[in-house]
């Protein structure tokens, strides 16, 4: 292992400590993905595996992203109707676990698996977005937290791509170990 690696997960370490849980108590929607570092690492991993795809599949940069925000509306619309889902918080902690190991193998699937894949563990993050809204301001709620969510994606994006062309392939498979790291915090915290 090198120092950089233990670096890195000291700092995960540090910080999942007070991000870990969701407050429930949220009253913008801009803030929600940031509080919990499940949301966080599945949103940055999504980019970061769009930027991989997008290697051999330009378009992959914004479809991955775009259909991870289409079902994340889906997820919130079943969350504000008051469609019980389960296994929400299971489905959130499986995507930021499933998400860094694809990211890590370096696995580049064809666009339409990606899109399915990232679009299921989007449901969850959304139902997970609306059960815990405010009772008032539900639409700024919303755009906050697809603007969050979006800002996230090309933070990933934007990560993988310089990863790739500092370090190439193993700086974006690090990146990858970091949210497998990150999901076993999260899994360890629950």
């Amino acid at each position: 292992m090198t120092i950089g690696k233990i670096r890195l997960a000291a700092l995960l370490v540090v910080v999942a400590t007070p991000v870990l849980a969701h407050s429930g108590h949220q009253t913008s929607g801009f803030a929600h993905p940031f509080t919990g570092l499940d949301h966080l690492l599945a949103m940055v991993g999504v980019g970061v595996w769009a930027s991989l795809l997008a290697v051999k599949r330009p378009a992959a940069a914004y479809l991955v992203p775009a259909s991870f925000i289409a079902m994340m509306f889906v997820g919130a619309a079943a969350g504000f109707a008051g469609i019980k889902l389960p296994l929400v918080e299971a489905g959130i902690v499986a995507s930021v676990l499933l998400l860094g190991a694809l990211i890590m193998a370096a696995v580049r699937l064809p666009s339409a698996v990606a899109i399915a894949i990232v679009g299921l563990f989007a449901i969850f993050h959304g139902y997970a977005h609306a059960v815990e809204a405010p009772t008032s301001g539900t639409g700024m709620y919303i755009l906050g937290f697809v603007a969050a969510t979006a800002a996230l994606h090309v933070a990933g994006l934007g990560l993988g791509w310089v990863a790739r062309r500092v370090v190439g392939d193993l700086g974006l498979r690090a990146l990858g170990g970091a949210v497998v790291a990150g999901g076993a915090l999260v899994l360890i915290a629950n």
